[in-house]
């Protein structure tokens, strides 16, 4: 079978997969702290009919060498945790990490998970959780029931204002962690991340201090998904898609010419 099948072959595999990639990433272009991917290319073994330095006489080499490339393949995906937008909601239970950092989630296992994305509401006996699956925020923050307001400072002191009181009563402290390689850190859906071996261990720290972000209360950090650029990488993946297709197409024709010619 002609080589060139199966190379155009891997190219279109891994554009496939680029594809779904960009796809993925516009999807969830209206997703609060969303981080976009992008796709990871390798060039497949060569096969070396002439090495480079070869002798091609006595007294001279082969200044150029004869290696036929067998395609690529897709490697990794690659998380960009560049910061979003700011949205202001004025919701008081609606917090931004502004920098680096992310906030900490109790799993249902007992676990940490970790996420960019500070929707946080309280539940029925009044503790900090995400809006979705209703996880607990760590440390753990209950919110009184008699709380007339709710205010969370920059570095993360979380005070309330007691009907009946003239000052407002701490009652917890938000912390954030924050990663050496945070594009190592695993995505497991619902805005989380899990540590991995390549992330390195979380490093927690009061928000403000030893380089981690601040924090905002009433707003969130988009997605920092550009739509216009995802559109033209779509437009260039479906293109070299539509040229690795040209090409088998293009061996198609001279194989049957071939055929009809033998």
């Amino acid at each position: 079978m002609h080589p060139a099948l199966w190379i155009s072959k891997t190219g279109l595999d891994a554009q496939q997969r680029d594809i779904s990639v960009i796809s993925n990433n516009l999807a969830n272009a209206s997703t609060v702290g969303y981080k976009k991917s992008r796709t990871i290319f390798e060039d497949l073994l060569y096969q070396n009919v002439n090495q480079p330095g070869g002798r091609s006489s006595t007294d001279t080499q082969l200044p150029n060498g004869l290696m036929l490339g067998a395609g690529t393949k897709v490697v990794a995906t690659q998380k960009n945790f560049s910061q979003g937008n700011m949205l202001t909601t004025e919701n008081p239970m609606d917090v931004m990490v502004q920098g680096k950092g992310f906030f900490e989630i109790l799993q249902p296992d007992g676990t940490l998970a970790y996420t960019r994305n500070g929707q946080f509401t309280t539940n029925e006996t009044g503790q900090m959780v995400t809006s979705g699956a209703g996880f607990q925020v760590q440390p753990a923050i209950t919110i009184p029931p008699d709380a007339q307001s709710v205010t969370i400072s920059q570095d993360g002191q979380v005070s309330v204002r007691i009907k009946g009181t003239a000052d407002n009563v701490n009652v917890g402290q938000i912390t954030i962690s924050s990663f050496i390689n945070p594009a190592g850190m695993e995505p497991i859906g619902q805005n989380l991340f899990t540590e991995t071996a390549v992330s390195g261990a979380p490093v927690q720290g009061t928000p403000g201090l030893e380089g981690l972000g601040t924090l905002v209360q009433g707003a969130l950090e988009t997605s920092n998904v550009n739509v216009t650029e995802e559109l033209v990488n779509l437009i260039q993946s479906q293109r070299v898609y539509e040229m690795n297709s040209k090409v088998i197409s293009s061996v198609d024709q001279m194989l049957g010419t071939a055929i009809q010619q033998l």
